[in-house]
């Protein structure tokens, strides 16, 4: 089985923090995001992946050669982003016929999908939301995908796609996509993935859907700030630090240096964070920052940025340098 990943958004709406960084890579929980996606493909035995990037994109293939060495990856590049459906049909070349999982790289998510596998139809990730005209919907009928419907004017189903897609026909998804761009097939100008899927549903492939309570989007800063406590909550390190008080869960990195402190709860100080006479909760430090004298809450700190002085609540982004006098 091959993963394809599509991480080549810009990030907008986590600017400044994505003015330096491809969103995919922001931390949380310890570990960037892309990489808790990767664990969990590795936790599966799926060791080849297609990752589909723009936006700063060396430092996405930087960052999974290093990390993951043992992963088969390929990647290619989307110029310009026409959609969901654009980004899949830039990796069509790495296709090998064997059945394609793809997962959105903004998201991490909970689910046993092992199972998903073992029942050999393709099946499509789903969550019952309040609100489905954000999202792409399915109507499901005898437990079957009868229609996909992109951001729906009218409340024709609750059931939104979250981002995890199993496909086991490979080669009609390709057609599918291949049919897009020769008949200009978009939904309000982009090609997207539903439209591909919709043509196979069309085509007699059949797709179920699985439940998804376990999806977490990392999309803006306050998702990204739970996504960090969901995380913690389960993967928390719950170190010591001897003339400070922790506050578990907390995810407190061992190159980390934190010096009479507060720290926590749902707090995660990265990779060579230096923390002084300072009370953190409900945050995240990236690597390499430095924060001393302050009172952080539900606060992003970017990579290399310094923080002196009082304040509560901060979004900073990478190599920023700010004193509170």
């Amino acid at each position: 089985m091959r993963a394809i990943i599509p991480a080549a958004g810009f990030g907008t709406r986590l600017k400044p923090h994505t003015f330096s960084l491809p969103k995919v890579l922001l931390n949380v929980g310890g570990k960037p995001i892309l990489g808790h996606i990767i664990d969990k493909l590795l936790s599966e035995q799926i060791t080849k992946a297609t990752f589909v990037v723009g936006y700063l994109g060396e430092k996405i293939v930087e960052y999974v050669n290093n990390e993951y060495p043992e992963l088969e990856a390929s990647f290619v590049t989307q110029e310009i982003a026409l959609g969901l459906g654009h980004a899949i049909h830039m990796a069509v070349p790495t296709f090998d016929h064997d059945e394609i999982f793809i997962i959105l790289g903004d998201t991490i998510f909970d689910v046993n999908i092992h199972s998903v596998f073992e029942k050999k139809i393709s099946s499509l990730g789903v969550k019952t939301v309040d609100d489905p005209s954000r999202f792409g919907v399915a109507v499901c009928e005898n437990d079957k995908i009868v229609k996909l419907i992109e951001k729906p004017q009218e409340p024709i189903s609750k059931l939104a796609l979250v981002g995890l897609y199993y496909i086991r026909n490979s080669k009609l998804l390709v057609e599918s996509l291949n049919e897009l761009f020769e008949k200009e097939i978009k939904t309000r100008g982009e090609y997207q993935l539903t439209d591909a899927l919709q043509l196979m549903i069309d085509k007699g492939e059949e797709f179920s859907t699985f439940q998804v309570d376990g999806w977490y989007d990392c999309g803006k800063s306050e998702t990204l700030l739970s996504t960090n406590k969901y995380i913690l909550q389960t993967k928390g390190t719950n170190r010591n630090v001897k003339g400070s008080t922790i506050i578990d869960p907390v995810y407190i990195s061992d190159s980390a240096v934190v010096l009479d402190s507060v720290i926590g709860p749902f707090t995660t100080i990265s990779e060579h964070c230096v923390v002084k006479e300072s009370i953190i909760k409900n945050s995240i430090l990236s690597p390499s920052s430095q924060v001393e004298k302050s009172m952080l809450d539900n606060s992003i700190i970017g990579m290399n940025a310094i923080i002196k002085g009082n304040y509560k609540k901060l979004n900073a982004g990478d190599s920023s340098e700010i004193e509170f006098y």
